[in-house]
């Protein structure tokens, strides 16, 4: 017999499945503490300063502080959007299945598919770098051939396939540690900046101003990279059906991260501006933390940044892989791409065919890039790609939280601000940037972020014409959600009796 708050957790959230074991993630894996972890390595910011701030400073030159202070304030919206569906809906799919049911399904579905092809591409963009970084420290002399670094990185790759594999707590633990060293290095390079004499440049307040843009096009163009380094917080999300509590702490982990990696990409790179000039930068490209690291520490600064972010690099891979598997399996799930993805593991509850797939595309793309050329042009049209892949993800995740919460957005200020203001300010602005940018890009990258976007078309179609259930979907409304959810607000429910999801049970979605 079923107790009345199972009767309570129905309605907006469907009806809570029991199935099978290994048929779903295994749920209250992650605590508050592993969630922010994940959340900061997502953002990866030792990788993110060492592949982006060459690519930012020949963009925005001194302005690249400004473009990250002015990109972080948007993001904030988002990041308050991602936390605030993340209450009414929780589903590995995040924004795919958020936007799917508020906006409309299709839109739904690339939301989705940009992250996976966003993903997609940082296997690549993520790898070399950290096969470029093994060679640094062990092979200097080897660290410029390109063949030999996506090799070490694809090694890279797949021992963090096979960690993301053997379930979240051994992803966790291993992020514990990589992140934890990373941070401690960036934090010592901090302090060392702060005593270090003979700078470049003194620092100005009009780094963190608008007067360095070149027009709006140029600030646009900032934005769209300022968006990959910070890109990485919502892993909280997707990570949301294996953490506890994950109404609240997929939310909070997130804004924690978001906080806590802008105040690094502010100091690090506004020391960049202060230690080295911008013709040092543009030729360091993704070495450029070394050079500072020199700067500061002469003899052994350098190696040790190399160090932090390789950790980064490494970890950061973990993170994205993480959210396009559980992009893929909720995906699989609903069958709008194929119903295999949904597979679970029976002894270690992950998505072990989307792992499996997402290792055989991201080989065959190494094996593509050591046809491309050197590491940095790689990074360059990459990251590129991807900001717009982010961007438009983000923004119809946050058009989405404020039709979803339509209903409550006049009960308080408060309510208006963060649950309708910020967000829809966050959403215009990524939209804005998505479309400002794209006359500034090179070809390459537009054909490959629009193209890869363009191509989820193909998939969505077929499987909207197989009649996937995810294409008539319950709409998400806040006011009814949160009604139904009750139970999950820490109070006690009728009869004394709480919630609690095992091992065995898929967390409710409407699909």
């Amino acid at each position: 017999m079923r107790s009345s708050s199972s009767k309570a957790s129905s309605g907006a959230f469907g009806n809570a499945l029991r199935r099978p074991p290994g048929r779903g993630l295994q749920p209250n894996v992650l605590g508050t503490f592993d969630t922010v972890v994940m959340a900061v390595a997502g953002s990866a910011p030792a990788y993110s300063l060492a592949a982006t701030s060459a690519v930012l400073v020949g963009t925005v030159g001194l302005a690249a502080p400004a473009a990250l202070l002015y990109c972080a304030i948007p993001m904030l919206g988002i990041v308050l959007a991602f936390s605030r569906l993340g209450r009414i809906d929780v589903n590995a799919g995040a924004s795919y299945s958020w936007v799917g049911r508020t906006l409309h399904p299709a839109l739904g579905f690339l939301s989705g598919w940009a992250l996976i092809v966003a993903a997609t591409l940082f296997m690549v963009a993520g790898s070399l770098p950290a096969g470029q970084l093994t060679l640094a420290l062990l092979a200097p002399g080897h660290a410029g051939d390109t063949g030999l670094a996506t090799a070490v990185g694809a090694g890279w790759f797949l021992m963090m396939l096979l960690v993301v594999l053997g379930g979240a707590r051994l992803t966790v633990r291993a992020q514990l540690l990589m992140t934890g060293v990373e941070l401690v290095i960036l934090l010592l390079f901090i302090a060392g900046v702060v005593l270090h004499r003979g700078a470049a440049a003194a620092f100005d307040w009009s780094w963190l101003g608008f007067g360095h843009f070149d027009g709006v096009s140029g600030f646009a163009s900032g934005a769209l990279i300022a968006a990959f380094y910070y890109w990485g917080w919502d892993v909280t999300s997707n990570l949301s059906e294996e953490t506890r509590d994950s109404r609240r702490t997929a939310g909070f982990a997130a804004l924690v991260g978001m906080l806590v990696v802008f105040l690094l990409f502010e100091a690090f790179t506004i020391a960049v501006n202060v230690v080295l000039a911008a013709g040092d930068v543009g030729a360091g490209g993704a070495n450029v933390l070394a050079l500072l690291g020199d700067a500061v520490w002469p003899g052994f600064g350098g190696k040790l940044l190399i160090v932090a972010v390789l950790l980064s690099s490494v970890a950061t891979l973990e993170t994205t892989l993480i959210q396009v598997t559980r992009s893929l399996f909720a995906m699989g799930r609903d069958r709008t791409l194929p119903a295999a993805l949904g597979a679970v593991h029976r002894r270690w509850n992950t998505p072990w065919v989307a792992v499996a797939g997402v290792g055989a595309v991201a080989l065959l793309l190494f094996a593509a890039a050591t046809a491309l050329g050197p590491v940095g042009s790689i990074l360059g049209s990459a990251v590129t790609a991807m900001g717009l892949q982010i961007t438009f993800y983000y923004g119809l995740a946050g058009l989405a939280a404020v039709v979803a919460y339509r209903g409550t957005l006049l009960r308080s200020v408060r309510d208006f601000v963060l649950g309708g203001a910020w967000p829809l300010a966050g959403a215009a602005f990524m939209f804005w940037i998505f479309f400002e940018s794209l006359g500034a890009l090179t070809d390459a990258a537009v054909v490959i972020g629009l193209g890869g976007l363009a191509a989820g078309i193909v998939p969505m179609v077929w499987y909207w014409r197989k009649g996937s259930a995810y294409y008539r979907p319950a709409r998400l409304d806040a006011v009814r959600a949160l009604a139904a959810a009750d139970p999950y607000d820490g109070s006690a429910p009728p009869h004394g009796r709480q919630h609690r999801a095992d091992g065995n049970e898929t967390l409710a979605t409407d699909f």
